[in-house]
């Protein structure tokens, strides 16, 4: 049974779909004004690991992620460079879209745009305004949120605790709270033909129109920063609603924001954060954003890869703060090492590679038969993971049971001495063992494929290796300890791991 942390109720509830057997969920995406920063991955990756559980639970879940692409920073930006808002756009959304890619995210069903929407957006503006809920003052559009008598109760904020956009337009407004729906075109502006003149949607109803149309009236899950609880998600719940006269969203979902900081909680140990610290550290002061200079992803991506930032983000638990650091990030690195060295030990004892599993798409059934000791260790941590999952998504505490999985299957190749030679009932219970941490992994979108620095194997690295082990064969052959030690001494200072084994001698990165 999967729980859930509404946002709306402020507590976790039973998941119960709105169709049986599906899913649908929608997750903010970017306003493709600049390239990407590291806060733009936290919720993609955290949805697209919920996907993956879902589907993996037996859900026919289809995700969708919006493009605002039509935007006051995206014209600010656009005069700037002295290019059309139309290129900007498109350039930025390829960096998003190569970003996403980099860190395994590639689960999205759908991916609008608003400027693709046009129509949908003035017909469900249009409505609103049929219904009383919005009225139209010289070429703009404003909702108006007196008239929503539920107003607030995603943010708990009062109509008249909120306040709506200054400027030229809140001389037109009925109230100071009013929000633009649609909004008259100024000179050199991009717009659009509508009822009400040339103009450009508001940014909120955009995501109302484009759900919509999607996933329909009501759907399962809206997604996003808990930054947009207020007031984007609030505008939209409230303009939805009184368009349709039912809930918009079942399940409200918003993952904590990041800041920069030193401060790293253990990798590879149980977690100490508590996964409710979110309401309560979260704010929007200590998010990352581009106005206190965050950016530069594809080079962090470059430096330490997709998998360790991906693993990095999934090992807290989604609604707490995510303390960023390159610490952070090396710590993550360093974790990541014990699960390649087992990849490593279980194609040298069985001759097949981890990556070549093919995942189990589908959640089992609970497991009846009889099965040794190690295999009941295995489906403990299994069904601990699947137990974390279950509650709230809780990453951390999945990530940490794979820790407690690889250290159990070590301890047991270790405790038989498989790798020096394994009988037919220990290379069977390890391959179920190594089966299941497969199939874990790949819920959580990590150990897909080999990682670059994972082993380090490319041609002439290979080749200055085993130069370095040859000559450090013939040192300890010649009885020349003290120079066999300095060059094992010597690659571990740079981060390189001799290993003597049964089978000869290797290496490994880290």
């Amino acid at each position: 049974m999967i729980r859930v942390y509404n946002t709306l109720s402020k507590q976790k509830e039973t998941f119960q779909p709105l169709e049986e057997g599906k899913v649908g969920i929608y997750l903010c995406g970017p306003t493709v004004y600049d390239k990407s920063h590291i806060g733009h991955m936290v919720g993609p990756i955290i949805f697209d690991t919920i996907k993956r559980y879902l589907s993996y639970s037996g859900y026919d879940v289809t995700w969708v992620v919006n493009i605002t692409d039509v935007d006051d920073k995206l014209i600010m930006k656009s005069r700037e460079r002295g290019i059309p808002m139309e290129a900007i756009a498109e350039e930025m959304t390829a960096d998003y879209l190569s970003n996403l890619a980099s860190l395994g995210v590639d689960q999205i069903d759908h991916m609008p745009k608003a400027t693709e929407n046009i129509d949908e957006i003035i017909q469900f503006t249009r409505e609103l305004i049929d219904k009383g809920f919005a009225y139209a003052v010289d070429g703009d559009v404003f909702f108006d949120v007196n008239a929503d008598q539920g107003y607030g109760k995603l943010s708990n904020r009062t109509a008249d605790a909120a306040q709506g956009e200054g400027g030229e337009a809140a001389a037109r407004k009925k109230s100071s709270s009013d929000f633009a729906l649609w909004k008259a075109a100024k000179e050199d502006e991009p717009s659009w033909d509508s009822p009400w003149g040339q103009g450009r949607p508001g940014w909120h109803i955009e995501c109302s129109a484009m759900s919509r149309r999607i996933l329909g009236e009501s759907f399962d899950i809206h997604g996003g920063g808990l930054d947009l609880v207020f007031p984007h998600h609030e505008n939209e719940l409230a303009q939805s609603e009184c368009c349709h006269g039912k809930p918009m969203v079942s399940y409200w979902m918003h993952n904590g924001l990041m800041r920069a900081g030193d401060a790293t909680g253990k990798v590879g140990g149980r977690s100490d954060r508590d996964e409710n610290d979110s309401e309560t550290q979260a704010t929007v002061e200590t998010k990352i954003s581009r106005s206190k200079g965050a950016g530069g992803l594809a080079d962090l991506i470059e430096t330490h890869g997709g998998e360790r930032i991906r693993f990095f983000l999934l090992r807290t638990h989604y609604r707490s703060t995510i303390v960023f650091s390159e610490a952070g990030l090396q710590e993550a690195g360093t974790a990541l090492e014990s699960f390649y060295r087992l990849f490593e030990r279980y194609e040298r004892i069985t001759g097949n590679c981890f990556y070549k599993l093919v995942p189990t798409t589908q959640r089992p059934e609970e497991n009846s038969r009889d099965q040794c000791e190690f295999l009941q260790q295995v489906d403990v941590h299994r069904q601990s993971y699947l137990d974390h999952m279950d509650d709230d998504f809780n990453t951390g505490g999945a990530t940490s049971d794979l820790f407690d999985l690889v250290r159990t299957i070590n301890r047991y190749i270790d405790q038989n001495e498989i790798e020096q030679s394994a009988s037919e009932q220990h290379l069977a219970a390890l391959t179920i063992a190594v089966q299941i941490l497969r199939d874990l992994s790949g819920i959580l979108g990590i150990f897909s494929s080999p990682q670059k620095n994972e082993a380090g194997n490319d041609e002439l690295t290979g080749q200055l290796m085993e130069l370095m082990i040859a000559l450090r064969a013939e040192a300890r052959a010649s009885k020349n300890f003290e120079i066999a030690d300095r060059i094992r001494d010597g690659l571990a200072e740079i981060g390189v791991t001799i290993e003597d084994r049964k089978d000869g001698t290797g290496w490994r990165v880290g």
